[in-house]
């Protein structure tokens, strides 16, 4: 069995472009780019929380580096760096081809977006992941969910449910054909952070929120930083047909709504912006569905196709609720 720095030198310490100093001494050193401002942003995945013990190596790698990307996404920022943190089991420890492709996993999505990994920390432990990202955007641009106005519309991109109907066949609790789960899957195991969306959504939207927890629950995280109520369409949804054709099903229906998981983009826009809007959709072959008004007042108002107005008690995933 390797030592702690054995292990992060063999898995996980690579030769860094622009950190002035990365792994191995107490704390990394980055210079920021004049005229930008830092964004900084921290989740933890916890096995039996956030996903199955048994979870392929490189799709958990893939997904902790996916789901800190998602946040930098909906701040239009650009990632730079990211610290890793992995409290390991001794068993896992003790694998060589469990870390091997976790890092794999992880590396792959952070080349592509040019993050650097540049510290971190390893323990032994009930197996957890935490890693902490970094990324820059110019002075005063950063997208906020304190910006919607009334009148603005409300747009998600890509297609909202699938991960939530995805883990629900998983455990039982609803039933999908193997096309079906096939195709609703990939959004559970390795989900597209919109990087490239939230950084053209500068100039464009008032306000951005990346949907982790559920389209209810972070839309109403926007209403409630803007001082701000909306109205949402259920038909406009953007989901995948398996979770259309059993939206008369309430655990569908939640999936829908209150899922999450989906690290898809909600944010607002002025009516005057449709077109430049639907340009980006085509330019970054990216479907963006309108799906509702941001109000006066408060609250969040869902409506069915006859105008109904539909109660959820989940708004959506909450770590503390039993």
């Amino acid at each position: 069995m390797c030592s702690e720095f054995d292990l992060i030198h063999r898995y996980f310490k690579k030769s860094h472009t622009d950190a002035i100093l990365g792994i191995g001494d107490d704390a990394a050193l980055i210079a920021n780019t004049p005229g930008c401002e830092l964004a900084l942003s921290t989740d933890t995945l916890v096995s039996g929380r956030h996903f199955f013990a048994d979870t392929d190596p490189y799709q958990l790698g893939y997904k902790s580096l996916a789901v800190n990307l998602s946040d930098m996404a909906a701040m239009g920022a650009k990632p730079r760096w990211a610290m890793l943190s992995l409290t390991l089991p001794e068993d896992l420890a003790k694998h060589p081809s469990w870390l091997a492709k976790f890092s794999e996993g992880f590396f792959v999505l952070a080349d592509k977006y040019r993050v650097q990994l540049i510290g971190g920390d390893t323990t032994a432990g009930p197996l957890a992941i935490c890693v902490q990202i970094i990324g820059d955007v110019s002075a005063g641009q950063a997208l906020r969910r304190s910006g919607a106005k009334p009148g603005d519309d409300i747009w998600v991109s890509g297609q909202i449910g699938s991960a939530a109907l995805a883990l629900q066949h998983e455990c039982r609790q609803i039933i999908l054909e193997s096309d079906e789960f096939t195709q609703c899957l990939p959004a559970l195991l390795a989900p597209v952070a919109r990087v490239e969306l939230g950084q053209h959504l500068i100039g464009l939207a008032h306000s951005a929120i990346d949907i982790s927890d559920g389209l209810l629950a972070d839309l109403g995280h926007i209403l409630a930083n803007s001082g701000q109520a909306a109205c949402i369409n259920m038909d406009a949804l953007p989901c995948a047909p398996a979770l259309k054709k059993r939206l008369q099903q309430p655990i569908a229906l939640q999936c829908l709504l209150a899922g999450g998981d989906d690290y898809e983009l909600c944010f607002t826009a002025p009516g005057s912006r449709r077109e430049a809007i639907d340009r980006l959709a085509v330019a970054l072959q990216l479907p963006l569905t309108r799906i509702g008004e941001i109000v006066n007042g408060t609250g969040l108002t869902v409506k069915d196709a006859q105008g109904n107005p539909i109660t959820m008690e989940i708004k959506g995933y909450d770590h503390f609720r039993t």
